[in-house]
């Protein structure tokens, strides 16, 4: 089903070449965004004042942000392979992990309130204190390309590991399980926490199958192929109504899956390259909108009212 038009709200903040990757909304009530190509942290306020912070390394590509325990905004950056820290006052810091070029791409919040991170190419798992300590586990496969992450239910970690069309549970000892997944060449990326909407889950996209995918505490694995199996899903997150949102970067679409197992799907603009999805509080029933960060230089709002 195709979502209306008028549903979808776009604000422009940086030009095309600085690339919106990432948000979430910050303590301060703003959207936090990782502008990958130009090096910066973006913060577009509620009354639309756009201010970026140079991270001072225009070449650091910032890809996926999210709220630390502490109050700041936590970030990887992949290309020079360090974890960043920036407060609502702007100040930034980075932390290096012990193994050179790792390439970080996703972090999340643990249960022990710490935060968990992907590294793409040294096959590991990290764990940085909000001091900025760090460890790294290794994951039992090479070649894996652990890429999104996200806290579970049972107190665990979970990862999709693109390239071995499989997922990861992580426990915080450090002991892997690898969970293949039905659908070979399914590459998956984005990775979400159910239970959020109500549900002891996770779900995940599979960027080289067109399908998303949940997965229980216990192993169990769905897939629900998407009407477009070329849509390339990139990123994923999870209502308090349960409904899954969901990124289709090839598709130049943002979907949702409802409960009930409707699907809906708003179209943007060619080129827009949506990458991260983001639940925000909203003054206005129900309480919450969905925020995305496209790449083209727009942050996209979709008013959740006609979803």
């Amino acid at each position: 089903m195709a979502g209306p038009g008028s549903a979808v709200e776009r604000i422009a903040v940086a030009e095309d070449g600085a690339g919106p990757y990432d948000l979430v909304t910050g303590p301060d009530g703003a959207l936090w965004l990782t502008l990958v190509h130009s090096g910066e942290i973006g913060r577009l306020a509620p009354d639309g004042r756009f201010d970026r912070f140079s991270l001072g390394a225009p070449g650091c590509a910032p890809c996926r942000i999210v709220v630390g325990p502490d109050g700041a905004l936590w970030f990887t950056r992949t290309k020079d392979h360090r974890i960043g820290r920036i407060t609502v006052d702007g100040r930034a810091t980075a932390f290096t992990p012990p193994t050179p070029g790792c390439a970080p791409w996703d972090l999340t919040v643990g249960p022990d309130g710490a935060l968990w991170f992907t590294e793409t190419t040294a096959d590991r798992i990290g764990r940085i204190t909000v001091e900025g300590e760090i460890t790294e586990f290794p994951l039992p496969l090479s070649g894996a390309f652990p890429s999104g992450i996200a806290a579970g239910p049972g107190g665990t970690l979970w990862c999709t590991l693109n390239r071995a069309d499989a997922l990861a549970r992580v426990g915080l000892d450090g002991k892997v399980t690898v969970l293949p997944l039905p659908t070979a060449g399914a590459a998956p990326v984005g990775l979400a926490d159910g239970r959020g909407g109500g549900d002891e889950a996770v779900w995940f996209v599979e960027i080289g199958a067109g399908r998303l995918g949940r997965a229980t505490p216990e192993g169990d694995i769905q897939e629900f192929p998407l009407p477009d199996s070329a849509s390339r899903p990139h990123a994923v997150t999870v209502a308090p109504d349960g409904t899954r949102w969901f990124t289709e970067w090839g598709a130049h679409r943002v979907g949702c899956l409802a409960p009930d197992g409707t699907l809906t799907e708003y179209a943007l603009p060619e080129g827009a390259q949506p990458h991260g999805v983001a639940i925000g509080p909203s003054s206005a029933p129900p309480g919450w909108t969905v925020h995305v960060a496209l790449e083209s230089g727009e942050v996209a709002t979709i008013g959740t009212g006609s979803a």
